[in-house]
């Protein structure tokens, strides 16, 4: 049997290829969804699908889902169309449970997805995007301050391209942009990749295959 990993927000454009790629290895990809209807969606991709609201949930409730599991992902995240409540609420207060929640379930191996830009939220001239980014830089703060064997994406802009499977991984990469299909890969390799702990790591297209780029 492989992993049992848990992921939150399984229903995200990345989590749904992240899924698809630990399915396919033989890992067992448990997606939390909010919206009943994207089960069929997780089931496609090879994951099982929990439904369990974030926003509305207590940590004994996230902790049951995470019993039992190798790791956990947070993935999550309000979305551009969200207002700055949401972001708060998502963006900062569930991956505050989450990682709580692994905390009581036992479950070390803690992978979650920032923001670039998060380490200086004011820098952004649009007050929206300021919010989402400090509400990331709160998380992040959160879950350094755990102990867990946390990591920390950043990954740059996100596309839609083909994925190259060639990155550039670092503690600061500079800006650029990055296929999804690539920062799902990633995330994978890092669960390989127990030496990562307690590293924030920014990730961009590059010229170094993945494995070697970690």
């Amino acid at each position: 049997m492989g992993k049992r990993v848990v992921i939150a927000g399984g229903h995200g454009q990345i989590a749904l290829k992240l899924e698809k790629l630990l399915a396919a290895r033989g890992d067992q990809p448990v997606g939390i969804v909010r919206n009943p209807g994207h089960g069929a969606d997780l089931i496609a991709a090879g994951a099982e699908a929990i439904v369990l609201d974030l926003e509305k949930s207590d940590v004994d409730e996230v902790a049951k889902v995470l019993n039992g599991a190798d790791a956990a992902i947070f993935a999550a995240g309000a979305g551009p169309g969200s207002g700055l409540d949401r972001k708060d609420t998502v963006d900062k207060d569930a991956a505050v449970l989450f990682a709580e929640a692994a905390g009581r379930a036992g479950v070390r191996r803690h992978l979650q997805v920032g923001s670039m830009g998060a380490d200086n939220p004011d820098a952004s001239t649009d007050p929206g995007f300021a919010h989402y980014l400090r509400a990331k830089k709160a998380a992040e703060d959160d879950l350094r301050a755990r102990d867990l064997d946390w990591t920390i994406l950043r990954p740059g802009a996100l596309t839609n391209d083909e994925a190259t499977g060639k990155v550039l991984i670092a503690e600061k990469t500079g800006r650029g942009s990055i296929p999804r299909q690539d920062v799902a890969a990633v995330l994978v390799a890092l669960l390989d990749t127990p030496s990562t702990a307690g590293k924030t790591l920014e990730v961009i297209s590059g010229d170094t295959a993945i494995t070697d780029a970690l």
